[in-house]
C-alpha cells in the first residue's frame, strides 16, 4: 500500500473518531439537561431565561449548583424551633393585614433564618442559600426569591398601591410552600411533628383580599 493511501485512512479514521467523539459530547450534553430539568422544574426555565435563552449556560449554572450543594444534608429540628418559626409565620400572616410590607420583610427573615437552622448557608449570603436551596426544594424556592426582592424595595414608593399590595400578598403565597417545605421533619428528623395543617390558604384570597382565619375579614392596606 503506498504511503498515500496510509495518510489517507489515517486521516478518514481521525475523522470518523472525532464524529463519534462530538456526537457521543452531544448524547451527554443532552442528557444532562434532561436530569436538570427533571431536578430545577421551574427553576431551570428560570435559569435558560436569565441567560437570555442559552441553555448549554443555564446548564452549566444549575451543575455548578448540584456540585457545591448536592451533598448537603438538612439538619432536623426541634419541636420548640417548630413552633416558634410557625408562630412567626402566623405573627406575620396577621400583619399583612395592616402593614403588606412589614409583613413581606418579616417572611424574608424568617425564611432565612429557617433555612440557616435546617443546615443551608446563613442568610446573610443570601445568593449562595439561594443556590443551595434551590437544589433541595427546587419546586418552590421562587417564593422565597419573590419577597426577598420585595423586601429589599421598601421604600421605593410603588405608584400604583394596591396593585403592589397584590404583588406582595401572591409572593407571600409562593412562599409559603417553601416554609411549609422547610419546616416539614425530613426521614432523619423523627422528633419533630409536620407543621399544622390550615383549611385555609392566602391562596383562596381575592386581589386586595386576605382570606384566612387572621384575617377578620378586613381588607389589608397598602405599603
Amino acid at each position: 500500500m503506498s504511503t498515500g493511501w496510509i495518510i489517507a485512512l489515517i486521516v478518514i479514521v481521525a475523522a470518523v473518531a472525532l464524529v463519534v467523539a462530538a456526537l457521543t459530547l452531544l448524547g451527554r450534553g443532552a442528557g444532562g439537561g434532561r436530569k436538570l430539568k427533571r431536578r430545577f422544574g421551574p427553576e431551570y426555565d428560570r435559569a435558560v431565561s436569565r441567560h437570555d435563552g442559552n441553555a448549554r449556560a443555564a446548564e452549566r449554572e444549575l451543575a455548578e449548583r448540584v456540585e457545591r450543594h448536592g451533598e448537603l444534608r438538612e439538619r432536623p429540628l426541634e419541636p420548640a424551633q417548630r413552633e416558634r418559626f410557625e408562630a412567626r409565620w402566623t405573627a406575620a400572616q396577621e400583619r399583612f393585614v395592616e402593614s403588606p410590607q412589614e409583613a413581606v420583610t418579616e417572611v424574608d427573615q424568617l425564611l432565612a433564618e429557617l433555612a440557616g437552622a435546617r443546615g443551608f448557608p446563613d442568610g446573610g449570603q443570601y445568593e449562595e442559600q439561594l443556590a443551595a436551596l434551590s437544589v433541595h426544594h427546587a419546586d418552590h424556592v421562587h417564593g422565597y426569591r419573590r419577597v426577598h426582592r420585595l423586601a429589599r424595595e421598601r421604600g421605593s414608593g410603588a405608584p400604583d398601591e394596591r396593585t403592589a399590595t397584590e404583588e406582595m400578598r401572591e409572593a407571600m403565597v409562593e412562599a409559603r410552600a417553601l416554609f411549609e417545605d422547610l419546616l416539614r421533619p425530613t426521614r432523619d428528623d423523627d422528633q419533630g411533628r409536620p407543621p399544622t395543617e390550615r383549611t385555609k390558604t392566602l391562596a383562596h384570597a381575592g386581589p386586595g383580599r386576605l382570606h384566612m382565619p387572621w384575617t377578620f375579614g378586613r381588607h389589608a392596606k397598602g405599603s
